[in-house]
C-alpha cells in the first residue's frame, strides 16, 4: 500500500512540475498539488498502521 502511495506521490510531482513548466498549463499545477497533498496526507496517516 505505500509502495503505491509512493508512487502516486511521484506522479503527482511529475504533473505539477510539467503544469509549471508548461505556460498556460498552470491548472494542471495546482491540481497536482493538491493530489500530492492529499496522497502524502493519506501517507502519512496509514505509515503507523500496518496492514
Amino acid at each position: 500500500m505505500l509502495r503505491l502511495l509512493g508512487l502516486l506521490l511521484v506522479v503527482w510531482l511529475a504533473i505539477t512540475v510539467i503544469g509549471a513548466v508548461v505556460k498556460g498549463l498552470f491548472w494542471l499545477a495546482v491540481v497536482g498539488l493538491l493530489f500530492f497533498l492529499v496522497t502524502a496526507a493519506l501517507g502519512w496517516h496509514k505509515r503507523g498502521t500496518r496492514v
